[in-house]
């Protein structure tokens, strides 16, 4: 029997081939369990190679633990610190997507957001909401020791903003007013023991037409509480409404919109401008008759707007008139000039479609539309950009707005076109000419009522006016409470009235020089 027998040299992990060849009777034997090979190397002598006990140390030092590789991996120490750093790193990144999917989650389950642009007319409401919310809040800890210290320890109203503002008092001196209201950054409100998270923010460099950057503001609170977003904003409507109640807002063309032009108006009483007899009170009925017969105009299909037209000469009352009914009728005004440098057809038609509601609009100098304006100024300006046709369509076009009351002012009525005095563009035409007898008569009892009791120097004023054929106008603002003052300037106007025209232009002249 012929025993032969090869061995692989092999290191540590290292993969080893062990082939034992058996010759016995001339049969080849290859076997690769360990329990025959050593009964046969028991009953036969080696020939050759390493010792018997060399190989069975191999032998089990290969297959030490379960003889796998997955086991020699986790017995080596740098293999396990690498892999551990590996898998702690993925748990930390899944772990924190899952955590923002969780969180978002619990957002979209558990709180709103209500998000308010410059653009929407609520966002200055909003923001001075929250001013009031701020000096109420204020107000309150001063005069409550335990409110006092619950502002102390509560969040508020950190990052404010001055906003400042300037006044004109009827004597002509100005005032400058400042208010806070909440600045760019997160705040946190208290209302009706509900939290409040704001965040008042600016996008990038982002401006709008009026040269005013982008901004939002953004109320977050819990879902449950969502029906207080409602409230606020009703409560800052309210709360502006009461900033103009009893006022007039007059509105002029800025930058393609309608921009509040300073402060709002004490409203002017509507008996302030007298007319002729009757002629006021008829204006304003047919204005009542107008708003409300609205349904009456939509069923039959008929555009719901309504034209005025005022005429006569220099300071008559037109555009007073326009404002002592705006105030009667509770109505702001846009006023605008189509005489206005820049003002196209284009710009007329979509400012005429954007007209605030419950708002008058007044076209000054409706005639400047007609008037062939040749003459060029000095920077090139060759006069009024509207044209006749465009007056025509923002009055009565098919792109034309609806739901609108117009009244155009003019001291030339016969520049007028007969197709823009027709039912549809103008509905009424009113001339405003110079104060008669009853009107004198009237604004002698609104100034000198009080001085005059008597009425004696009523009687002698108005012998002397109407013998003179005076207008009377602005007699009674040169002379507010000088009776005998108002009675000697009639004959002074006299006076002038009858001068020649070379005398009265050169003592104008010298006057002006002086």
């Amino acid at each position: 029997m012929l025993l032969g027998q090869r061995l692989l040299p092999f290191t540590h992990h290292s993969e080893v081939l062990l082939k034992i060849g058996l010759h016995v009777d001339g049969i080849l034997l290859m076997d690769d369990n360990a329990a025959p090979l050593n009964a046969i190397s028991a009953t036969s002598p080696r020939t050759s190679g390493p010792p018997k006990g060399d190989v069975v140390k191999q032998l089990a030092a290969l297959g030490g633990g379960d003889g796998s590789i997955f086991s020699q991996l986790l017995n080596n120490p740098f293999f396990t610190a690498g892999f551990g750093l590996a898998g702690l790193g993925a748990a930390l990144r899944y772990g924190s997507r899952a955590a923002q999917q969780i969180g978002a989650l619990v957002r979209r389950r558990m709180l709103v957001d209500l998000e308010i642009t410059r653009h929407d007319k609520s966002y200055d409401w909003v923001l001075n909401w929250m001013t009031a919310q701020y000096q109420t809040g204020m107000a309150a800890s001063q005069a409550s020791t335990m409110e006092g210290v619950i502002r102390r320890f509560m969040p508020g109203l950190h990052h404010l903003q001055i906003e400042t503002s300037t006044l004109k008092s009827a004597s002509g001196t100005e005032k400058t007013a400042f208010s806070l209201v909440p600045g760019h950054g997160k705040h946190i409100l208290r209302y009706r023991n509900a939290f409040i998270a704001v965040h008042r923010e600016r996008v990038d460099r982002n401006f709008d037409a009026m040269g005013k950057p982008f901004e939002t503001v953004r109320l977050t609170t819990l879902y449950s509480n969502r029906h207080i977003f409602e409230d606020i904003v009703q409560e800052a409507h309210e709360l502006a409404v009461q900033s103009t109640e009893g006022k007039t807002v007059v509105f002029t063309s800025q930058n393609m919109t309608w921009q509040a032009s300073g402060q709002p108006k004490r409203r002017r009483p509507f008996d302030s401008v007298v007319l002729e007899k009757g002629l006021a009170e008829s204006v304003l009925s047919d204005v009542h008759e107008f708003l409300d017969a609205r349904t009456w105009y939509l069923d039959r299909g008929i555009p719901y707007r309504r034209g005025y037209l005022l005429h006569g000469p220099p300071g008559t009352g037109k555009t007073s008139f326009v404002q002592a009914l705006a105030g009667e009728l509770d109505f702001n005004i846009a006023m605008l000039s189509l005489s206005q440098r820049g003002l196209t057809d284009d710009l007329l038609n979509h400012l005429l479609l954007n007209v605030p509601p419950r708002t008058i609009v007044l076209l000054e100098d409706a005639d400047a539309a007609f008037s062939n304006r040749r003459q060029t100024d000095a920077d090139g300006y060759n006069g009024a950009n509207v044209t006749y046709s465009g007056l025509l369509n923002a009055l009565d076009g098919v792109a034309s707005a609806e739901e609108r009351v117009v009244f155009m002012t003019t001291n030339h009525i016969d520049r007028l076109d007969d197709a823009l005095i027709r039912p549809g563009r103008v509905d009424m035409t009113v001339h405003l000419a110079n104060a008669n007898e009853w009107q004198m008569e009237k604004l002698w009892d609104r100034f000198y009522a009080e001085q005059d009791v008597s009425g004696d120097g009523k009687r002698r004023f108005l012998d002397r006016a109407t013998s003179a054929g005076l207008p009377g106008n602005g007699l009674f603002l040169q002379n507010k409470t000088d009776v005998e003052g108002a009675i000697a300037m009639v004959d002074q106007l006299r006076t002038a009235a009858t001068r020649p025209p070379e005398a009265s232009t050169a003592k104008r002249d010298t006057a002006a020089r002086a």
